[in-house]
């Protein structure tokens, strides 16, 4: 279109001009009203064509969403429901293995002798001790003898409270009234008095569960009766020759999944766990279905709600697959997982409204633009109308015949965009520009307006689709490869609990999904225990996959029976063979031969050890620095030796510790590595690690983390006698 001073040249004005010149007034007068009759159509099969296109939109977007939020949800109430029954799977063990130990002693008393116990000690608040109670109108001479057999499991109930941070206590009760308690809360035995708490274990719940149950049972939650805390215990009767001789259990405090729970609540989606009777004991909703009710709980498998009344029926006898259930107050979307250990289980809720928020924003958008287009056409429409129908009264007598023609002329372009509309199907919903609406007035504006809608709103869609999806795919890959990392590296601990003479642990906490880090330890034979720390150089999958190969070669050489110093060489010459990617890893690796104490070790340009000797502080151990492995063939790696001594530890690590980053860029640095190592003396190896992670934390805050972070302890006890 051209325009001239106020004459659109090839525009309506222009055409209804030469209608003017060369017709009639009757069949100008009959143009008009098949063009408006047309206009009409048009806006008709318009605003049908866009409810179709909404369905279309509503049903692809509400179809992605559901497939992702059910398998987001089946997926972390799975995840969560695993890790919460792991723990409570744990517990059970620990306590059938005092129940083992107790039953050994009590079947045979005349082979253990009589330990020594004491009362609660409140000076010795915040350490770990075994503490004996007795109930009121137990005589301690009737039972001294079964006390001091008893006391035999005191190092077992403290060995045992440190394998979990969540342990309240672990414990033995005797039938007579006597309860041994092992744990690091002596002074919470004391009333305000400074008198010792009244204490008969034989009244309380999981005592009496127990007896009747004549196996390992689980409480429900319960308050601790010392310290007030929310909590769960497991316990177990001990039975000798047919009669009960006592009761052994542990509890773990609940307050870090209550917490859990509760921060749950956010973006439409929250959890909450029912127990065996139908209750919900942990939720972060105050009020309505799925609050905690204190007293008088209700349980919701007898509600006036039938839909959720089904759905926990199912999640107490297994997994729920996520599916729409109705309440009274709308729709959600639950997912649920069994806490088979303890017959709970936890569910997953998310409301429907927020899952359909996508859908709603992407018809808003659509219908602004419909709207705009819109707008465009009928503006246009009117001015031409006005036009013609002034033009209309002025030549009237010159409409007769060419007005026909002419008429016909112009909407015949309307009548092809009407049938075309008109033909959408919902799997084709795109109008496509075609030579016939190519007129070069407003009517061609129209028809590529919409066409341009139509096509943005189709990509638009697919592009949702195709994001979704790959998202999505990622996510899984990710998770997996953390899988598969973690399943390479050893997690079982006590690693060796049938060999007393040493005791080892190790962490890996990874920056990303996947790190570079890994830490090993195995038994070549019986006498030499092979420990190796390594950093693979860069993060993520690659270096996680590099990880992997290094970690294999170190141990296929290592049960060849070849020494610290080969094993490294021939990791290196093996790597270096088709290192195409040009990466290399920094390692430490030593054999410790058990018998001795002897340990012999290599350096492959990774970080000093820590050395403390029994009773003393850790020390830097500057050793002898090798090249680091996969960065030059022909390398031969140095050995040096170390005699340790029963109560000597050594630390490894990689520069995830020292080179952690608070806001400021600081480093934490070696220094204050030491300083954690050395704020208190004796611990376990697990112990060790557990202060210096503590103190990275504390000293990082908020900061991210961007290097894994690997530790290795451990503590030579000395030869068997």
């Amino acid at each position: 279109m051209h325009k001239f001073k106020n004459l659109v040249i090839g525009g309506i004005e222009n055409k209804v001009f030469n209608l003017i010149l060369i017709a009639m007034l009757v069949v100008a007068a009959a143009f008009m009203l098949v063009t408006q009759h047309q206009a009409d159509t048009l806006s008709r099969l318009a605003g049908e064509s866009s409810q179709r296109q909404r369905e279309s939109i509503t049903s692809i977007t509400g179809s992605v969403m559901d497939q992702v939020i059910t398998g987001s949800m089946d997926r972390t109430a799975g995840l969560e429901a695993f890790i919460a029954d792991d723990m409570f799977a744990s517990l059970g063990t620990r306590v059938q293995l005092l129940g083992d130990y107790a039953g050994k002693l009590f079947s045979d008393p005349s082979g253990s002798p009589r330990a020594a116990w004491a009362p609660p000690d409140p000076g010795r608040n915040g350490e770990v001790t075994a503490q004996m109670f007795l109930a009121d109108g137990t005589d301690e001479a009737s039972v001294g003898d079964r006390l001091g057999l008893a006391a035999n499991m005191s190092d077992m109930m403290i060995s045992l409270f440190g394998v979990s941070d969540m342990t309240n206590s672990c414990f033995i009760a005797l039938p007579e009234g006597a309860f041994l308690v092992a744990d690091d809360r002596s002074a919470a035995k004391f009333d305000e008095a400074g008198k010792v708490i009244s204490y008969d274990p034989r009244t309380r719940p999981w005592y009496i569960q127990a007896v009747e149950a004549g196996g390992l049972i689980f409480t429900d939650v319960e308050t601790d009766a010392f310290t007030g805390d929310t909590g769960i215990v497991c316990a177990m009767p001990v039975y000798a020759d047919g009669r009960l001789e006592a009761v052994v259990g542990s509890d773990l405090f609940l307050t870090a999944m209550q917490q859990g729970v509760e921060a749950s609540d956010e973006n439409g989606g929250f959890l909450f766990v029912v127990n065996r009777a139908g209750h919900v004991i942990f939720s972060p909703r105050k009020d309505g279905l799925f609050a905690v009710t204190a007293e008088g709980a209700r349980d919701l498998r007898a509600g006036d709600e039938k839909e959720l009344a089904a759905f926990v029926s199912e999640a107490l006898a297994g997994t729920v697959p996520a599916r729409l259930v109705t309440l009274s107050d709308g729709t959600y979307y639950m997912a649920a997982a069994p806490l088979d250990t303890v017959g709970w289980a936890l569910i997953g809720v998310f409301d429907q409204k927020t899952a359909d928020q996508p859908s709603e924003a992407l018809w808003s958008s659509y219908e602004q633009i419909q709207a705009g287009a819109a707008a465009e056409y009928r503006a246009s429409a009117r001015h031409s109308r006005l036009t013609v129908t002034v033009l209309l009264i002025v030549l009237m007598a010159l409409l007769l015949a060419a007005s026909l023609i002419l008429g016909r002329r112009i909407v015949r372009p309307l009548n092809r965009m009407t049938e075309k509309i008109a033909s959408l199907r919902e799997d084709d919903p795109e109008f496509k520009m075609e030579d016939a609406y190519r007129t070069g007035d407003e009517i061609q504006v129209l028809a590529e307006s919409f066409a341009d809608l139509s096509h943005r709103t189709t990509l638009y869609v697919d592009e949702v689709r195709r994001i979704t999806a790959e998202k999505e795919r990622i996510g899984t890959e990710l998770h997996m490869a953390n899988q598969i990392q973690e399943s390479m590296l050893p997690s079982i601990f006590p690693a060796f609990p049938d060999r007393p003479e040493f005791d080892i642990y190790a962490t890996m906490e990874p920056a990303r999904d996947v790190g570079g880090d890994f830490y090993d330890f195995f038994l070549i034979d019986e006498d030499h225990l092979c420990m190796v720390i390594a950093d693979v150089s860069g993060k993520g999958v690659p270096a996680a996959l590099f990880m992997m190969i290094t970690k294999i070669i170190v141990q296929s050489c290592a049960m060849l029976g070849r020494s610290a110093g080969e094993i490294l060489t021939k990791t290196n010459e093996a790597l270096c063979s088709n290192n195409r990617m040009e990466m290399f890893v920094t390692a430490w690796l030593g054999i410790l031969e058990i018998s001795t104490g002897r340990l012999t070790a290599a350096n492959a340009g990774h970080e000093y050890p820590a050395l403390a000797r029994k009773g003393g502080a850790f020390e830097t151990l500057r050793d002898t620095h090798g090249f680091v492995i996969g960065g030059m063939d022909s390398v031969r790696y140095r050995e040096y030796q170390v005699d340790l001594k029963a109560g000597d530890r050594i630390f490894l690590y990689t520069d995830g510790v020292t080179e952690a980053t608070d806001s400021q860029e600081a480093l934490f640095g070696r220094e204050r590595m030491l300083a954690a190592l050395n704020a208190r003396t004796g611990g376990t190896p697990e112990d060790v690690l557990h202060r210096v992670r503590e103190s990275v934390r504390d000293f990082v805050k908020d900061a991210d983390q961007f290097d894994d972070m690997t530790m290795l302890c451990m503590e030579y006890k000395g030869a068997r006698s």
